[in-house]
């Protein structure tokens, strides 16, 4: 055991633990110790796929993930206990520092005002939109825009590639939106309206400046305060009594020990949930019947788990439209709509038009309008304990289409974003568009080797080949049965469709929720303390009270810095 006693233990150096190591360890008195399970991405050794504009070689990468963690994104059914059970997916959470802004999209957005107002209105006081938006200010330092909505000091630079250097298939797709009658912004973290943009990244110069690159920079590193351990993997919380008092943890084959007057949990709302549990703080009934006493019974642990549910509308796209010269980036422009469903707040369904779908050599010819329900209303998802083993991953049920309002947006918005590739740009950049699937087959020829490029480099020049050919590869190998007459005409095709094909973005959140004291699914206070714990807080997405209409990075940013000053001030 290691006999020093920190003053702060942060567990998970992904986005929320990188803010807070940064942002504790300033404070000089403070001794902050950063623990993270995968491996350092310490200034000049960075890797290369981690540093590339372009997401896809580190979202691919199997070095910078959890590798056996699994899920299923399918309804469970309750009705029919004899029903096989949902099949599992790989599902992407990354094991490196930085967490998920060391392998994502990049991209930097924040969300509706209505989505934090939402927050408050559920128990989390003091996260409104005006309380909230000086803490995304504080993150960034904005390239391009200056005023109210930006910050130009922040640890992580934002950038937007404009229109005039945007390949042909983005040229094409954003000229569909117009003509369909959507607004053009030049600023998505503007005012937030309906319209189309430039999509904001957290990239400078062609480069991902992760949580890991931004926070734990050169200088943050030389604090003599600040101790940041890698390959060590927390097995176990400590406890004394009602209070944490530190860690076990597995580095360099080991079992070591590590105490703190306070232990930050920051693994996400997949694995922040199965610490919890595994230390008997979660469900009563679910933890007796692991065998596991109960430290704190509560019901909110692990429960209602939310994600962006996401389907695509994909095509080929023909040689002249493709990734051009000036950018690596393959995502540059993207949509906000309200769908027609009543009572849903403005800006409820995102797309992202992707000029390029995988790394490899088909991935190229492939476009795709991403699109998925921004304000999702299915909150059934599930973390629970497969075992009592930490090495064992959690069994996760996103549940995505619960909630009947999802599904049926998802079914106008395939018809609507498909309408599209009937007008003249589109017609002009791309060919054969097709309901997509992102199958085993799909995933598997995804992972970055060897033999997945020298396959992927002879389908595609069938693909560049004669236009039945191209047809039947993607009729037999990619859209798995469904066509896209079927999806646009049929409702039971489409329904069927969107119920196989529909995922999640890698958006998990809202486990370990803030809430009010009444509250009984609630988890966390508003500055991430645990309930019926001394010295336990969680900061990461899982404490979302409902998962905000945006990518999941920025938000959970803002929030360990929300955190963090709360902590400074002694909250």
């Amino acid at each position: 055991m290691s006999e020093r006693i920190y003053d702060y233990l942060i567990i998970g150096g992904g986005s929320a633990g990188s803010v807070l190591a940064n942002r504790l360890s300033a404070r000089s008195a403070n001794q902050v110790l950063l623990l993270e399970a995968g491996q350092d991405t310490p200034h000049g050794k960075v890797p290369a796929p981690i540093l590339d504009s372009y997401p896809g070689t580190a979202y691919f990468d199997p070095r910078f993930h959890w590798t056996a963690l699994k899920v299923s994104t399918e309804v469970t059914s309750h009705n029919n206990p004899e029903a096989s059970p949902p099949p599992l997916r790989k599902y992407e959470q990354a094991r490196v520092l930085g967490g998920g802004s060391s392998i994502n999209g990049q991209l930097a957005n924040r969300g509706a005002p209505s989505d934090y107002a939402e927050w408050e209105a559920r128990g989390a006081a003091g996260w409104g939109w005006d309380a909230v938006l000086p803490y995304f200010r504080k993150v960034e330092r904005d390239m391009d825009f200056a005023g109210p909505y930006h910050g130009e000091a922040g640890r992580i630079p934002v950038r937007r590639i404009f229109p005039d250097l945007w390949n042909e298939h983005a040229k094409a797709v954003a000229e569909a939106f117009r003509i369909a009658g959507y607004e053009y912004l030049p600023d998505q973290n503007g005012e937030f309206r309906e319209g189309y943009f430039p999509i904001t990244i957290s990239n400078a110069y062609e480069r991902r400046v992760s949580a890991a690159i931004g926070y734990l920079d050169p200088g943050t590193r030389l604090r003599d305060n600040l101790t940041i351990a890698t390959d060590t993997q927390v097995t176990e919380l400590l406890f004394e009594g009602a209070r944490c008092i530190g860690v076990r943890a597995e580095s360099a084959g080991r079992s070591v020990e590590f105490r703190a007057r306070e232990i930050i949990l920051s693994t996400g709302a997949i694995h922040s949930p199965a610490h919890l549990l595994r230390a008997g703080i979660g469900p009563a009934g679910a933890l007796r019947d692991l065998g596991i006493p109960v430290r704190v019974a509560l019901q909110g642990v692990g429960q209602r788990l939310m994600d962006h549910p996401s389907i695509s509308v994909s095509c080929f796209v023909k040689p002249h439209a493709r990734i051009n010269e000036y950018t690596r980036r393959h995502i540059l422009v993207g949509l906000r709509y309200t769908s027609s469903l009543p009572g849903v707040p403005m800006g409820d369904m995102f797309v992202a038009a992707a000029t390029k779908s995988a790394w490899h050599a088909v991935g190229e010819q492939i476009g795709s309008l991403l699109l998925f329900v921004n304000r999702t209303y299915s909150e059934a998802g599930t973390v629970t304990l497969a075992s009592t083993d930490w090495r064992d991953e959690p069994h996760v049920a996103f549940n995505l289409l619960s909630d009947r309002r999802d599904l049926d947006r998802l079914m106008e918005g395939f018809r609507k974003m498909g309408a599209l590739h009937a007008l003249a740009p589109l017609r002009a950049a791309t060919e054969d568009p097709f309901p997509a699937t992102y199958s085993d087959k799909v995933r598997k020829i995804g992972v970055v080797n060897e033999k997945n490029r020298r396959i992927t480099q002879m389908v595609a020049r069938l693909m560049d080949g004669p236009a039945f050919l191209r047809r039947a590869l993607i009729r037999h190998v990619i859209t798995e049965g469904f066509t896209f007459d079927q999806v646009m005409t049929d409702d039971d095709a489409a329904e069927a469709f969107i119920r196989k094909a529909t995922i999640g973005v890698w958006h998990a959140s809202c486990t370990c929720r803030m809430g009010a004291a009444e509250d009984p699914m609630a988890v966390v206070d508003t500055a991430g303390r645990v309930r019926g714990i001394d010295g336990l807080r969680v900061v990461d997405a899982s404490i979302f009270p409902v998962v905000p209409c945006a990518n999941t990075n920025f938000p959970t940013l803002m929030a360990a810095e929300k955190i963090a000053d709360a902590i400074l001030a002694g909250g």
